[in-house]
């Protein structure tokens, strides 16, 4: 199940199946989604808001103009962009000629207007009303628009009808949603990824390090494991929870790091160096803590291995793919790093502002190889690592010419939604 970490946006619309929309959401807490929901009004005759807060432990939301909701900082464009996924489940009769038409008349509504996140809808009403031509057209409009549809079913229906338009159960619709993140872009290919700081200790309490709160490789990590890949996460010290699936290595130091990739590097198909690894350590590590007696201190420092430069040295060296974090003339130093270093890709993030990177929930890349470049526009550190890993797919193909034609096609498709 892919599902952990992901944005799921939960639209709730007016039917007696919307009692099963409850346990979709435990279903989905328990696969360790982060879940909102959103009801139109009539969905409230069905279940009480109440049921979806305690169920999600978030807020739910109906009218954006609403004082008690609009405390949340939660509104249409918000959620548009913090959803990976809108799935509206029931949707019903009425929600999907809404949807055809353009309406946008409730919360809802407007935030499926304005968002790009993959919209599904999981239909759920009488089989006359799913089988009458005015409803089939909106479907099938709908359908050429990009919209998904998960169902109906086809069995007994509350008023005693027997066809189809029966709500998919929740247990299908976590298959559904699982399937939109499994892109099979890189399966059963070998992965590495760094991720994080490194610390290098002065003494028993002090240490140098860079900046990294580990979230962009660990969101890299997760998509590569959603794209099929054997993932093998290397981390410097973070505050993140492990993500599932993935084979993780915890270390602290460079010289860690350095021994973590270099035990496993030569099965490696694809080596992704997020990591901020301090380019020095001091020489010795004090072996009690330095007193303040004096004005000032000099530390000897010594380089640390360079762990990108080395796995781009290998003879048989698998696709390497590097960072760079600089804070003026980032195409300049970006391309500089990728011809010096012998990389097949870099990913350039420019850090001089605080608004994204460095303790940040965004980020944006530049993306360059030897004779083509790719913006990542901003947006959330697992939007740009999903895409940042359908690029890698296409270009691993391209270079290393896979027999599986599927990859490649899909790895090309999915990268054009990225320009």
């Amino acid at each position: 199940m892919s599902l952990a970490n992901k944005n799921i946006l939960l639209g709730v619309s007016g039917g007696i199946a919307a009692y099963k929309s409850a346990e979709l959401v435990r279903e989905l807490v328990r696969a360790h989604a982060k879940v909102r929901v959103v009801m139109t009004h009539s969905a409230k005759k069905f279940v009480t808001p109440l049921t979806f807060q305690a169920l999600s432990d978030n807020s739910v939301l109906s009218d954006e103009f609403e004082q008690a909701e609009a405390t949340n900082g939660m509104d249409h464009i918000a959620l548009a962009r913090w959803a990976d996924v809108v799935l509206i489940a029931p949707a019903s009769a009425n929600t999907i000629a809404k949807l055809t038409h353009g309406g946008a008349d409730d919360l809802l509504s407007t935030t499926c207007l304005v968002t790009h996140a993959p919209i599904a809808l999981a239909p759920a009403m009488n089989q006359a009303m799913w089988s009458n031509s005015a409803t089939q057209d909106n479907v099938e409009t709908l359908q050429k628009r990009g919209f998904l549809f998960f169902g109906p079913a086809s069995g007994q229906q509350a008023c005693g009808d027997i066809g189809e338009g029966r709500m998919f159960e929740p247990h299908q619709l976590l298959l559904s949603l699982s399937n939109l993140f499994n892109t099979g872009e890189l399966t059963d290919v070998n992965v590495m990824v760094t991720a994080g700081p490194t610390q290098e200790p002065i003494d028993p309490v002090r240490y140098i390090s860079n900046r990294s709160s580990g979230r962009m490789g660990f969101a890299i990590a997760e998509a590569a494991y959603d794209a099929g890949a054997n993932v093998h996460l290397i981390s410097g010290p973070v505050a993140l929870a492990k993500p599932q699936g993935v084979e993780y290595a915890s270390v602290k130091t460079a010289q860690d790091m350095f021994d973590a990739v270099q035990a496993n590097i030569k099965i490696q198909q694809i080596f992704i160096s997020c990591a901020a690894v301090a380019d020095y350590r001091p020489v010795a590590k004090q072996p009690n803590k330095i007193k303040k007696l004096h004005d000032d201190l000099s530390v000897t420092l010594v380089r640390n291995p360079d762990i990108i430069t080395e796995v781009a040295k290998q003879s048989n060296k698998p696709f390497v793919v590097g960072f760079a974090a600089e804070t003026q003339e980032l195409e300049k130093f970006a391309l500089h790093k990728l011809e010096r270093k012998r990389l097949d890709m870099i990913a350039g993030n420019d850090v001089s502002e605080n608004e994204i990177g460095f303790d940040n929930e965004e980020n944006a890349l530049e993306v360059y190889w030897p004779g083509g470049h790719c913006s990542l526009e901003r947006d959330t550190k697992t939007k740009i690592a999903r895409r940042l890993i359908s690029l890698i797919a296409q270009r691993y193909a391209n270079t290393h010419k896979r027999s599986n034609v599927t990859i490649l096609k899909n790895a090309k498709d999915r990268s054009q939604n990225t320009r």
